[in-house]
């Protein structure tokens, strides 16, 4: 015991030392090397675009191996069903198929409600589409069958295009159900349809413009549809339906209306009905109905889609499995196109039967098969058992149903503390789906999420970068106190790509960071350049002119003439040159009084000549590393960056480009024989060094070449 304890302060010594001991090798570390430009980068590492692959070659290919391949691609079934392990998966598969069944019973009969149609069709759409996800699927977790949202929605649709009444008058019960059933089953093939073809065009990603805050918003409000629908069923109250923008509003109204009136004697219950025994034959769809039906059949494949997905991909990432969302497209797609040919309405996943395959032990889709089975089971012998089934327990089921999506509203709280963006998205979704309905609200939202993000790359983070003591590291001086800036150098840097929406932002904040006003440099450069030009031209006319006076002369004259004019010539030049007294600000200076300077200048056209104030920095760093593509507006934007402080002489580097970014702007011809390679840096600091290496001259601020 006494040696256990006397080891253990030696041991926590010797740790200490050894973590001592690497934190002085990190801090005696270093490491040095070539500047790398982006020639020297491309030479050093053998850059060289990547050959280009013809895919279309790929896919007209016909062998055994590829057939093979396709067949197992889109029909999963046939590559885990012989691997399934019996004697581990079976039981659970067999008990969570039996468990989902309980569940999918009462909710296929309650669903069919919401779609406006007989609850037998609730049961033929809990059988056909799970037996086809079966074969096709490749969640192994989700309960695909009737879910609210999506009855909900093909509620809308019937209802809209079979009403309980037309012209003030009621339409036959039984006609009208025909119609609807016929309306729902079109309507699935259509959505089937749509997301079979946006499955083998490999359009999965598709759902990624469906964020987190918006579906959570969108499936709140739809939500909060369904339950106020089913307060009628609840209650007993025979309301007349509406559909279309407000319809939530005129719902609420009337019951309103119905309690102020005192409307509380008894009505009488309404109950299933007749559930017919056996399975209905299939049913071509009318596709007189597909014109009117497009597009909401579009709006229902995608949230279909995206709350599958959803779901799916939470179960695989927690279960250790991969998630096809192209082959999940096409397997949700069969199972709507072929359960609409056999009437049933388009289906989704369900949150809660989910929840409970996978707590009840399920690990595979034969525990979908299963459930199928003892529905399949229902309908043919035990469906008479629930005709007298009160409709306002399926409501009450239902209702009970939403706990789980009603919690959402908590959102609001979560999103407020964590991107009040994200609120914005989950409150605009909601708003405007239980104002304008589910699929006008889903539009709507999904332009509005597009818009903020629009926005939200219009406005980025724009910054100076300073260096960071002892380091090659280049942060916000905004923001590190620690942070700074390197004499004669400026390092601008943007938080988000540059492209046609913000290229005028960017150079806009560009020239502010910096401060100077480099437009009006260049334009008080071009108008004193244009004065000297005019003034060298007067002189040019004088010049000619007194020649023609001199040839026209004679003997001593001519000379004498000739004098007398050249001092006439250079006292105008005297006052002439007043003329080119500017003086914008106190910054502007007297160029008479700049004379001596200009004739030592190698180029009186330099802005210090000129008489204008020149940038406290010789050199311009861009750093790139934020852009993830380029467009034309792009290149031209930093053309005309490079243009403009050259204008002002400052020299402009660019650093952090990605590959791919270089690639584009070699196809978009952006490096020329003023802007080249060399004018690109593998990194911030190579840059910063190369631009303190060949530095500018500055006035009243000379620049030490350091070394970093």
């Amino acid at each position: 015991m006494g040696l256990a304890d006397a080891s253990g302060p030696r041991d926590t010594q010797a740790l200490l030392s050894a973590t001592q001991a690497v934190e002085l090798r990190r801090r005696d570390y270093h490491m040095e090397r070539p500047l790398l430009n982006q020639e020297h980068l491309e030479e050093l590492g053998r850059w060289g675009s990547a050959p280009r692959t013809r895919q279309w070659r790929t896919w007209l290919q016909c062998s055994h191996a590829r057939a093979r391949a396709l067949l197992l691609q889109h029909l999963p079934v046939l590559v885990w069903l012989p691997r399934y392990p019996v004697r581990d998966w079976l039981l659970g598969d067999l008990l969570s198929g039996m468990s989902v069944a309980i569940m999918q019973l009462p909710q296929g009969l309650a669903y069919a409600l919401l779609a406006g149609l007989p609850p037998v069709f609730g049961l033929y759409s809990s059988f056909y589409p799970v037996f086809i996800y079966f074969l096709f699927g490749t969640s192994r977790h989700i309960s695909v069958g009737t879910f609210a949202v999506m009855s909900v929605m093909v509620g809308s649709v019937t209802e809209s295009l079979a009403p309980q009444t037309l012209n003030d008058s009621t339409i036959n019960e039984t006609t009208r159900d025909a119609e609807r059933v016929r309306v729902a089953s079109t309507l699935s093939v259509l959505v089937g349809l749509f997301q079979v073809g946006l499955g083998l065009i490999h359009f999965g990603f598709l759902v990624t413009y469906l964020s987190e805050p918006l579906v959570r918003g969108y499936t709140t409000a739809a939500a909060v549809q369904v339950f106020v629908s089913q307060l009628k069923y609840v209650f007993g109250l025979h309301l007349s339906s509406h559909s279309g923008p407000l319809s939530l509003i005129y719902l609420i109204g009337a019951t309103g209306i119905s309690y102020g009136m005192g409307l509380k004697h008894i009505f009488g219950v309404d109950v299933v009905g007749n559930i017919s025994a056996g399975l209905v034959p299939p049913v071509a769809p009318n596709t007189q109905l597909f014109s009117k039906l497009v597009g909401s059949a579009f709006t229902i494949a995608v949230v279909g889609f995206a709350i599958a997905i959803s779901l799916g991909k939470i179960f695989a990432l927690r279960h250790g499995y991969r998630v096809d969302s192209n082959q999940e497209l096409v397997a949700l797609g069969l199972s709507n196109l072929i359960g609409g040919i056999f009437q049933c309405f388009p289906v989704s996943c369900s949150m809660s039967r989910s929840l409970v395959q996978e707590s009840t032990g399920g690990n595979s889709q034969v525990a979908g098969a299963i459930s199928s089975l003892f529905i399949l089971l229902i309908i043919v012998k035990l469906g008479e058992l629930f005709r007298d089934l009160p409709k306002a327990v399926l409501a009450a089921i239902i209702i009970v149903n939403l706990k789980g999506m009603l919690r959402q509203l908590s959102d609001v709280c979560s999103f407020w503390k964590a991107n009040q963006a994200d609120l914005l998205i989950w409150l605009v979704t909601f708003a405007a789906t239980i104002l304008l309905n589910l699929d006008l609200g889903l539009m709507v939202s999904v332009v509005f999420s597009l818009l903020l993000v629009v926005v939200r790359t219009q406005m980025p983070h724009y910054s100076i970068l300073g260096q960071v003591p002892d380091t090659d590291i280049y942060r916000d001086v905004a923001e590190y106190s620690e942070a700074k800036e390197v004499p004669g150098v400026k390092v601008f840097r943007s938080s988000a790509t540059v492209y046609f929406a913000n290229a005028d932002f960017y150079s806009d904040a560009l020239k502010q960071r910096c401060g100077v006003d480099v437009d009006f440099l260049i334009s008080q450069k071009k108008k004193l350049l244009k004065k000297r030009e005019q003034l060298k031209l007067k002189q040019l006319q004088k010049e000619k002119k007194l020649q023609k006076q001199a040839a026209s002369s004679k003997g001593a004259s001519v000379s004498i003439n000739v004098n007398t004019s050249l001092e006439d010539m250079r006292s105008n030049n005297v006052e002439d040159c007043k003329v080119m007294q500017v003086s914008p600000g106190d910054k502007m200076e007297d160029a008479t009084a700049n004379g001596q300077e200009d004739s030592k200048a190698p180029d009186g056209s330099t802005l210090k000549a000129l008489g204008l104030p020149q940038p406290d920095f010789h050199s311009l760093i861009l750093d790139l590393g934020a852009l993830s593509f380029v467009d034309t507006v792009c290149l031209k934007s930093l053309k005309n960056i490079f243009h403009d402080f050259r204008d002002i002489e400052v020299e402009v580097y660019m650093a952090a480009c990605h590959s791919p970014v270089v690639s584009q702007l070699e196809a978009g011809h952006f490096f020329d024989a003023s802007i080249t390679k060399k004018h690109l840096f593998a990194s911030v600091h190579d840059a910063v060094t190369f631009a303190l290496q060949h530095p500018r001259p500055v006035p009243d601020s000379p620049v030490s070449v350091t070394r970093l």
